[in-house]
């Protein structure tokens, strides 16, 4: 088990206060074990963890028998608690219960959850402005790397970094039986069931469709035309809802294109991206075969990882891979498989050309011989890229 540094840094000034710490990602992607390193770090003898996919848990699942267990064994005393609540969205009514014991004990409350509609429905306004959210990611390279340095940049192609598989040494049968056991789990549990979706032969389809298509362009009517050329009427108004169940669960992230030098959002460009590559490899497989899509996902998912707000850019006529906002600043980030021959390096270098302000812009790649920059924009190798420290 690794420590997962780059979560515990960003929690730890929270440690002790009264806000409540709210963890949420996609399914088996490291939320459980990094509460469990938090309370390790703490270390109190007041400390009540519950589970709530453990089915003993289960009569404590309605937040009336949630409250009074934890008062029970609380009871008079003054001293400050910390609460450890796992995949709280099992719990009915989970607010109340949290925000009662917020105010009525010394209590510091940690929760975690798979889906990103907990903090956005309407008992939600019992914590709002009552908590801070975290969102935890499956492992990055660098964390990858850390389990194992002999573990390759091939490797995590392959496999992503779901971070059970490291217990299993990525051995190649049992790694993608477990990460298709995630992916059931996860449209089962946490689209189909918190959805009340009853097609779910069109939802595996379109999901299927997605995770082939990661990183190009997307049309809800276009996804449309594709259905009904297989004899599938299904209205554009469906598959934009499935998409945003798909984005609640964290299995997919949708993001926005915008206009670089006319400033604007626009309504059309909009991609997808796969929370986990290793995902995508064991439903759909051929991750090698689709490098340059896989190796945009991977920089799509790590500039999120690394606090950016992301999207798309167009600039004229021209396409830019990501834009990175962060505290007031922009990256602007273009990746290729291969950098080498004068046609691809003036394409990749020429998009960033074209951007009129002065935030930095890099061009990343996996193969090739070009070094240094081109007209003052550096170049870099993917791999090196994602294990800089951040």
């Amino acid at each position: 088990m690794i420590i997962r540094e780059d979560y515990l840094s960003k929690i730890r000034p929270f440690i002790g206060k009264d806000i409540i710490k709210v963890l949420t990602g996609i399914r088996r992607g490291g939320k459980s074990v990094l509460l469990q390193q938090i309370c390790s770090e703490i270390n109190s003898p007041n400390t009540i963890f519950l589970n709530f996919e453990d089915l003993g848990n289960q009569p404590l699942c309605e937040y009336h028998a949630l409250h009074e267990y934890v008062c029970g064994i609380i009871g008079d005393n003054k001293d400050k608690f910390y609460l450890f609540f796992d995949e709280i969205q099992e719990v009915e009514g989970w607010e109340k219960a949290i925000n009662s014991l917020r105010v009525k004990f010394q209590a510091d409350i940690y929760v975690t959850g798979s889906n990103s509609r907990l903090l956005s429905g309407e008992l939600a306004t019992y914590i709002a402005g009552r908590y801070i959210s975290f969102t935890v990611y499956p492992f990055s390279f660098a964390e990858f790397r850390r389990v194992n340095s002999s573990y390759t940049f091939e490797d995590y192609i392959r496999y992503g970094g779901m971070p059970f598989l490291s217990s299993i040494n990525f051995e190649y049968e049992m790694s993608k039986n477990y990460l298709q056991d995630i992916f059931h789990s996860v449209v089962l549990k946490d689209i189909v069931k918190r959805n009340n979706i009853r097609d779910v032969d069109l939802l595996e389809r379109i999901i299927a469709y997605m995770l082939a298509n990661v990183g190009r362009s997307f049309s809800a009517t276009s996804i449309s035309k594709f259905f009904k050329a297989d004899k599938r009427a299904v209205a554009p108004e469906t598959i934009l809802n499935y998409l945003k169940a798909c984005e609640d669960a964290y299995l997919l992230y949708r993001l926005k294109s915008q206009d670089i030098n006319g400033k604007k959002i626009l309504r059309v460009n909009e991609k997808y991206y796969v929370v986990d590559h290793g995902l995508r490899e064991a439903v759909v497989g051929e991750n090698i075969q689709n490098i340059e899509i896989i190796l945009e996902n991977m920089v799509g998912l790590e500039l999120l990882r690394r606090g950016y707000k992301v999207s798309v850019g167009r600039v004229g006529t021209k396409e830019i891979d990501f834009i990175g906002e962060k505290s007031g600043n922009k990256l602007y980030v273009q990746v290729c498989y291969l950098l080498k021959d004068e046609a691809t390096i003036g394409r990749e270098f020429g998009s960033l050309l074209e951007i009129r302000d002065n935030y930095p812009k890099v061009v990343l790649y996996m193969e090739g011989f070009f070094r240094g920059n081109y007209e003052g924009i550096p170049a870099l190798k993917i791999e090196d890229w994602l294990l800089e420290q951040w």
